[in-house]
């Protein structure tokens, strides 16, 4: 059986990682047949992940010029015209790859309008998945296009319950079609391997900080970081020697360098930078906390979880809501209001020592998202079995 992704980028994000432990998943755990699972690599986006793609998935070269360093990537015009870039250099290398190697089923994820418009135009025996992930914005032009595919889709997937739920409402597809399939974040092996890592070469940046919170995630706008310092200066004016560590990179580096410097809070808040394995700050964290103004529902909160740290969150749409059960696993504040998180600091303050039970709820949400889960939701849809 031949399962391919298709999954364009030209930019870090999380989508990279959940379609890399998806076809780890299927070659690992599919036992029933052969399987042939492959990536395409459309403009060179998966060169650089290759050390980290099991060997057993294929990469199939779609276009021979690699287009990806010549794209323009930041900003929402540049971004729209990289996608448009990557569809017309796509089209009939697409095209062909689905005509010549008839694989039994395409998984969707990004610059999904592609695979789905030659769906609508030839008649391939091909079953197109549909992988909406985030929380998509259902602008004219998308629901038109959605409901002219739906017909034409073997199925959708939802990476949360409540965006299940909402699609299934709206009736944009045929509601037997659409299914909730969990991301394949946590790589049970991988973890135990990271774990053994020492990031003893980061003390130096944090003045040697042994007791901190933690944030982890690109600097974008998506992460709401602006807040997250304003929100953390708020709290250190009466806990002055708190400590806020944020891992990660992106356009949003030098504004939020800025800002800390203009709030005189460059003893307290470090940036520092990308780093692949976050696990052992996660081990000596107080906890992780989630600024963001969307997520589905946030690697790193379940990555946190399964590493038995606390989570913060905002209540933004429309997966933390639901992964930390409306505040049952983790606290939740009002998503980018003014002394909100702040407040919610305090609490924890006060409440760290009695919070054990709502940290193991999140500890054993977490574990529906390793690779073994996300592979049994995923046979099933493959399979057209029914879904609860």
């Amino acid at each position: 059986m031949k399962i391919y992704y298709w999954s364009p980028f030209f930019t870090n994000i999380a989508t990279i990682k959940a379609v890399i432990r998806s076809a780890e998943s299927l070659v690992k755990f599919y036992k029933k047949e052969k399987i042939d699972v492959s990536l395409i690599n459309s403009i060179g986006e998966w060169d650089k992940f290759e050390k980290q793609i099991n060997k057993k998935v294929n990469i199939i070269q779609l276009n021979k010029i690699k287009l990806l360093r010549y794209l323009p990537k930041n900003g929402f015009l540049k971004s729209r015209i990289s996608y448009l870039i990557i569809i017309l250099f796509s089209f009939f290398p697409l095209l062909n790859i689905l005509r010549k190697e008839k694989p039994e089923f395409i998984i969707m994820h990004l610059i999904t309008s592609l695979p789905m418009i030659l769906n609508n135009l030839f008649n391939f025996k091909t079953k197109f998945i549909l992988r909406i992930s985030g929380y998509p914005k259902l602008n004219f032009f998308r629901k038109f296009f959605w409901e002219k595919s739906s017909k034409n889709l073997f199925s959708i997937t939802c990476p949360t319950k409540d965006l299940l739920s909402d699609l299934r409402e709206k009736k944009i597809f045929n509601v037997n079609k659409i299914f909730y399939l969990q991301d394949a974040i946590i790589n049970i092996q991988d973890y135990l391997n990271k774990n053994k890592e020492n990031q003893n070469e980061y003390e130096n940046k944090i003045n040697g900080a042994k007791n901190y919170f933690l944030s982890v995630g690109r600097l974008t706008k998506q992460k709401n970081y602006s807040y997250l310092i304003s929100e953390f200066s708020f709290f250190l004016k009466k806990n002055k020697k708190e400590i806020l560590l944020i891992i990660g990179d992106g356009e949003e580096k030098k504004n939020l360098q800025e800002l800390i410097l203009k709030k005189n809070l460059s003893s307290n808040i470090f940036l520092l930078g990308k780093i692949d394995n976050v696990y052992p700050f996660m081990k000596k964290a107080r906890a992780l906390i989630l600024s963001s103004l969307w997520e589905d529902p946030g690697f790193v909160i379940v990555e946190a979880a399964f590493s038995n740290l606390f989570v913060i969150s905002s209540d933004c749409p429309n997966g933390p809501k639901e992964f930390l059960e409306n505040g049952n696993a983790g606290y939740l504040f009002e998503s980018n209001k003014k002394n909100m998180l702040s407040e919610k600091i305090k609490t924890f303050i006060d409440e760290e020592k009695s919070l054990k039970k709502l940290k193991i709820r999140a500890k054993k949400n977490s574990s529906n998202y390793t690779l073994f889960r996300h592979y049994l939701s995923l046979k099933k849809i493959l399979s057209n079995e029914n879904q609860v």
